[in-house]
C-alpha cells in the first residue's frame, strides 16, 4: 500500500499566514503612500483608503459561504489567484488618466479577495492541525503575519523608490543641520545666496541648511509656512487643498463636553503640571528649488522629496511633492523642514528629490507583487494538506438550502454554550493594552511639562522598532509552546495576568518621569512581551469558542469582536487621557484589569484543550 507523505506545518503554515498579511498591508498602508506619490490630495487618501477596511470588518457576513462551497484548501488558493490577479489589475491601471478611480475599484477587490482568504485560512488552521499543534503554532502564524505587515510596507516601497531613483532626471539632495549660531529669518530665500548650488537639473538655495535648534514662537512658524505653501501654491507647483469646518456635534455640546469637564474636576491631575511651552513649536527653515531648464511643452516633471538619511528629528513639513512645468520651471519651488525642539545637541538628516517615472515604477513594483502571489497560489495548491474534515458543510444544492444553511451558521453559534460570556471575555480580555496601544507613543512624546517623557521621534521610533518588535515575537512564540505542554485551561490564568500588568510599569514613569532611557525600554520590553503571550490565550480561545460543524464562520465572527475590542477603547481613550492627565489614565487603565479577570473567572474551558496527546506508532 502506498504512504502518503505528511506535509509538515512548518511548510505552509509560514508563507500561509505571510499570504494573508501582505495584501491586508497593500490595501491599508501601500496604497495611501502610492497615491501619495501620484499626487492624491491628502483628503482624498484618508477618505477611500479608510473605507477599504469595510471588507474585512464586514467579513463575517459571508464567512458562512465559506463554509457551505468547496473546501477551504480550494478557497485559499483561489483566493490568493485572485488577490495575484487583483495586484496585477492594480499595475496595469496606474499610468492610465483615470488611475485613481481604476485603481481604487482593484483594491477593493483585492480587499474582498484577501478577507475571504483569511476566512478560509483560519478555517484551515483548525482542521490541518490538532487542538496541541494549533496551540504550538499559534505563535508561528502570528509572527509571521507581523512580518508581513513590515515587508509589505517596506520592501516594496523601498523597490518603487529604487526603481524611481533610476529613471527620470537627476536625483537632487540637500543637508539640514542644527547649529547654535544659526538665525531664524522668515524671509524666504533667493538665489542671489551665495550658497546656492546646482547639478545638471535642478538649483537649490543651499546644498547645506543651517537650523537654530529648540523652540520658536508658533506665530512666525506659521508665517514662514503660510509664506512657502502660498508661494508654491500660487507658482502651481501645488494644488490648494479646501479644508471644511465642521461645527460642534450635538453630542460634543451636551455630553461629551460637559461630562469631560466632570471628570477633569474630579479625577483629574490636581497638581496640574505648567504647560511652560504653550504657543511654541520646533524652529523650521526653506529651502527653494527650481529646474535648470525648460521641459517639453505640455509635460510635467514631479519631484518627490523625502528623508534619505541620518537624524530622523528633522521633518519636511511642506514641498514634499512639487510639479514642474513649461511655464513655472524658472519659478522658485519652497520645500519646509521642522526640527524636533527636544534635540538640542548637533545634529543633521539629508533629503533626496526624485524626479523619475512614479507610475512606471509603481506599476513595476506591483506587477513583482502579483507574480509572487501567483507563485504562492501555485506552491500553496501542491503544498497544503488535504483534511479529511475539509469539505463543504452542509446541502448546498437548492436556494432554500443554502439560505437555510446560512442561517444556521448565525443561529448555530449565538446558540453555543457560553457565548455570550465568550463574547464578554473576546470583548474585555485586551482591555488594558486597548486603552495602552494609542495613548503610549503620545505619552513619550510629549514634554515633560505636560506629563510626558519628552523622547524624540527617532527614540521613540527606535524604541518600538527594536525593543518592541523582539519582545512582542518571544512572548507570542513562547506562549504557544508553553500552551502546546499544558493547555489553555492551566495558562490561562497566568497569561491573563501577563497581559492585564502592562499599564503597572507607566504608572511608574508617569509618577517619576525618569530620564533613563534603559528604564523606557524596559517598560516597552515588558509591555510588549506580555501582549505576546497573553494574547496567545486569547487566539486560542477563538478556535475553542469557534469548534464545531461551521467553525471557520465562526471563528470569522470572533475575530469582529477581536477588532471591536480595539476599537471601542480607542475612541474614547484620547479624550479621556486629555481630562484625566497622564498619570491618572494610567491608573485607570490598571484598574481596566478588574474586567479582564471577571471575564476569565467566567470561562469554562476543557482541561484538555490543546494539550499535546501522545500518539499511537503504529508498523
Amino acid at each position: 500500500m502506498k504512504k502518503s507523505f505528511k506535509k509538515s506545518p512548518w511548510s505552509w503554515i509560514p508563507t500561509l499566514y505571510f499570504a494573508e498579511g501582505i495584501p491586508y498591508v497593500a490595501v491599508m498602508s501601500v496604497s495611501g503612500m502610492l497615491y501619495k506619490r501620484l499626487g492624491v490630495s491628502n483628503a482624498d487618501i484618508t477618505l477611500y483608503t479608510t473605507l477599504l477596511m469595510w471588507p474585512w470588518v464586514l467579513k463575517f457576513f459571508w464567512s458562512p459561504f465559506v463554509d457551505l462551497f468547496k473546501t477551504k484548501r480550494w478557497w485559499i488558493v483561489t483566493m490568493q489567484l485572485f488577490v495575484g490577479i487583483g495586484l496585477a489589475g492594480v499595475a496595469f491601471m496606474i499610468p492610465m488618466p483615470f488611475f485613481f478611480q481604476a485603481t481604487l475599484a482593484f483594491f477593493w477587490c483585492l480587499a474582498f479577495s484577501s478577507a475571504t482568504h483569511d476566512i478560509a485560512a483560519d478555517g484551515f488552521y483548525m482542521l490541518a492541525l490538532n487542538q496541541s499543534d494549533q496551540s504550538l503554532y499559534v505563535g508561528i502564524r502570528s509572527t509571521f503575519y507581523r512580518i508581513a505587515t513590515v515587508t509589505g510596507s517596506g520592501l516594496l516601497v523601498i523597490l518603487a523608490g529604487f526603481l524611481e531613483s533610476s529613471t527620470g532626471l537627476n536625483p537632487v539632495e540637500f543637508t539640514v543641520t542644527t547649529s547654535s549660531n544659526a538665525v531664524t529669518t522668515t524671509q524666504l530665500p533667493s538665489f542671489s545666496d551665495s550658497n546656492a548650488a546646482t547639478n545638471s537639473d535642478f538649483v537649490v538655495t543651499a546644498e547645506m541648511l543651517a537650523m537654530k535648534p529648540g523652540w520658536i514662537s508658533s506665530d512666525s512658524a506659521k508665517k514662514i509656512i503660510n509664506a512657502a505653501t502660498d508661494a508654491n501654491i500660487a507658482n502651481g507647483f501645488v494644488q490648494k487643498e479646501t479644508v471644511k469646518t465642521k461645527t460642534p456635534s450635538w453630542w460634543t455640546q451636551r455630553v461629551s463636553t460637559p461630562f469631560g469637564n466632570w471628570i477633569s474636576k474630579n479625577f483629574g491631575q490636581k497638581k496640574a503640571k505648567i504647560l511652560t511651552r504653550q504657543g511654541e513649536e520646533g524652529n523650521v527653515g526653506i529651502v527653494g528649488i527650481r529646474l535648470s531648464h525648460q521641459p517639453a511643452e505640455g509635460k510635467n516633471i514631479v519631484l518627490n522629496t523625502a528623508f534619505k538619511d541620518g537624524d530622523k528629528n528633522f521633518l519636511l513639513l511642506k514641498g514634499d511633492r512639487l510639479v514642474f512645468s513649461s511655464t513655472n520651471w524658472n519659478k522658485m519651488a519652497y520645500m519646509v523642514v521642522r526640527v524636533d525642539p527636544k534635540l538640542t545637541g548637533q545634529s543633521s538628516a539629508t533629503f533626496k528629490g526624485l524626479s523619475g517615472n512614479i507610475p512606471l515604477a509603481w506599476s513595476i513594483a506591483f506587477f513583482v507583487l502579483a507574480g509572487l502571489f501567483v507563485a504562492v497560489s501555485i506552491y500553496h495548491r501542491w503544498v497544503l494538506a488535504k483534511p479529511v474534515s475539509d469539505k463543504p458543510v452542509g446541502d448546498a444544492k437548492s436556494g432554500k438550502a443554502i439560505l437555510r444553511e446560512f442561517l444556521k451558521t448565525f443561529e448555530t453559534f449565538f446558540k453555543k454554550k457560553g457565548v455570550w460570556v465568550g463574547i464578554f471575555f473576546l470583548l474585555t480580555y485586551r482591555m488594558t493594552e486597548a486603552m495602552l496601544v494609542r495613548i503610549v507613543p503620545l505619552f513619550f512624546l510629549d514634554n515633560r511639562e505636560v506629563g510626558g517623557i519628552g523622547l524624540t521621534t527617532s527614540a521613540v521610533g527606535l524604541t518600538y522598532g527594536t525593543v518592541g518588535v523582539i519582545a512582542l515575537l518571544c512572548g507570542g512564540i513562547l506562549g504557544g509552546f508553553m500552551a502546546s505542554k499544558r493547555g489553555l485551561k492551566f495558562w490561562l490564568w497566568p497569561m491573563a495576568l501577563c497581559i492585564a500588568l502592562p499599564p503597572i510599569p507607566y504608572v511608574f514613569l508617569s509618577l517619576f518621569q525618569p530620564e533613563s532611557y534603559l528604564l523606557i525600554n524596559i517598560a516597552v520590553a515588558i509591555e510588549q512581551f506580555c501582549y505576546g503571550f497573553g494574547f496567545t490565550a486569547y487566539m486560542l480561545y477563538m478556535i475553542y469558542l469557534a469548534d464545531g460543524e461551521h467553525k471557520t464562520a465562526h471563528y470569522a465572527m470572533c475575530t469582529v469582536f477581536m477588532a471591536l475590542s480595539m476599537l471601542l477603547p480607542g475612541l474614547f481613550a484620547g479624550w479621556l487621557q486629555e481630562h484625566l492627565g497622564y498619570e491618572h489614565y494610567f491608573i485607570f487603565a490598571a484598574f481596566c484589569m478588574i474586567l479582564c479577570f471577571i471575564a476569565v473567572s467566567l470561562l469554562k474551558i476543557d482541561p484538555k484543550f490543546g494539550v499535546k496527546k501522545k500518539e499511537n506508532v503504529t508498523t
